[in-house]
């Protein structure tokens, strides 16, 4: 197993982590202070300036859809070698979207790349890939347990030339954000007849559809996450042309699969950047502060707390790269216990690292002055997001028992 990174792509990576020290990480604070002025789901003049001036430097670098690892388009990096990229961007919070390679599009990106027609690429990946436009993934309902996609029952009935549209959708992450301008939404196309996992479809809606209503963002810890948001929609009626299905009824779990697996490896990966970040601000801060006469990190157990957490993150690091070499290999079946343990181990030690962060700046950590505690809120809900634990925990499971029995699990 080859978990390096060629040295072309070494380079680029020093290229990425310069731009990330020393233009996109000093202009975070100011960026999200403009969160508080006026409509918070509409971009002020300053935050477009920054966001979009950012663009514009990383777009005429050449840093620019990192996550495109076939080459198609991107910058031909392995899945291997985008880690390293995505784990630097998740140090700082704008940092994926300066080189578009932010949730949930990318994840819409590749089912448009992958599935989607030339009608669609037209319309929506061209202007996704030039970071013109944003996107939403519909999934999640808020009247079933969503864990287990089966019970996914958004109404989609064909009806003509379109298909409509009936039920709710919850946690749209992305949704809020006023450049959002089409969502991928998971549907129900079958009947109780049908096998469970052929009843789902995937169904390209325009977010400006008649019958289309946001009901409200939801909050994360209190945090509205504006102007992204994590919105709450109805739909009524919506009626949306058949040929907005992707790939045809009944291929929901199909296109979900080739959607979620790399999403969940971006993610987690973004989660040791973020777990590397706190373990840095925790590092100056015990050597910075004094109590009781002595520097921090002479006091108690800080020295066995930071060494755990070094220890933890590479921990991690190493189990991602081996779930980004299977994905690789290009079988996603191999690939799928590995994704399950790194999507359930990152999260829970970026929060570990994080929180041993927050004590180590007492007060200061859980407010507004350190970047800890969105980065935890952000972390915590990564726990949720993709299928809990406990769902990733027993897809493991059961492919551990599959060693040991030629029964079903």
């Amino acid at each position: 197993m080859d978990f390096g990174i060629r040295a072309e792509n070494r380079k680029l990576l020093d290229r990425v982590i310069t731009m990330i020290n020393d233009e996109i990480a000093p202009l975070q604070d100011e960026y999200d202070a403009e969160i508080t002025k006026g409509d918070r789901w509409q971009y002020t003049d300053r935050q477009a300036e920054i966001l979009e001036g950012l663009k514009a430097k990383a777009k005429a670098a050449g840093l620019w859809n990192f996550w495109l690892t076939d080459g198609n388009g991107g910058l031909g990096l392995s899945t291997v070698e985008y880690a390293y990229f995505a784990e630097e961007m998740g140090r700082v919070g704008l940092a994926a979207e300066v080189f578009n390679c932010s949730a949930p599009d990318t994840g819409n990106m590749e089912v448009f790349h992958k599935y989607g027609t030339d009608a669609m690429k037209t319309q929506w990946l061209e202007p996704l890939l030039a970071g013109d436009i944003r996107s939403a993934y519909l999934m999640t309902e808020p009247d079933v347990a969503s864990s287990d996609a089966t019970n996914i029952s958004m109404s989609c009935v064909r009806d003509g030339d379109d298909y409509v549209l009936n039920g709710e959708k919850w946690w749209a992450s992305g949704a809020g954000d006023p450049r959002c301008k089409v969502y991928i939404v998971m549907v129900n196309t079958g009947t109780d007849e049908t096998p469970k996992h052929q009843r789902h479809s995937m169904i390209v809606v325009d977010a400006a559809s008649e019958g289309i209503e946001v009901l409200r963002p939801m909050s994360v810890y209190g945090h509205d996450d504006a102007p992204h948001g994590h919105m709450h929609i109805r739909f009524t009626n919506v009626r949306v042309p058949a040929e907005n299905l992707l790939l045809g009824e009944g291929r929901g779990f199909e296109i979900s699969q080739g959607r979620l697996g790399p999403g969940r490896i971006h993610h987690c990966m973004r989660a040791i950047g973020a777990g590397e970040a706190a373990l840095e601000l925790m590092c100056t801060r015990s050597l910075e502060r004094e109590a009781f006469g002595k520097k921090l990190a002479a006091l108690g157990a800080n020295h066995d707390i930071i060494a755990e957490a070094r220890m933890e993150i590479e921990q991690a690091r190493l189990l991602c790269l081996k779930a980004a070499w299977y994905m690789d290999q290009g079988d996603a079946r191999a690939a799928a216990p590995w994704i399950s343990m790194i999507k359930t181990v990152a999260p829970r030690m970026a929060l570990k690292v994080i929180d041993e962060a927050v004590q180590m700046f007492g007060a200061m950590g859980v407010s507004q002055d350190t970047p800890l505690a969105i980065k935890w809120t952000h972390v915590r809900t990564l726990r949720l997001a993709d299928g809990p634990d406990a769902v990733h925990r027993r897809q493991i499971a059961r492919a551990e028992l599959r060693k040991h029995t030629q029964e079903k699990v």
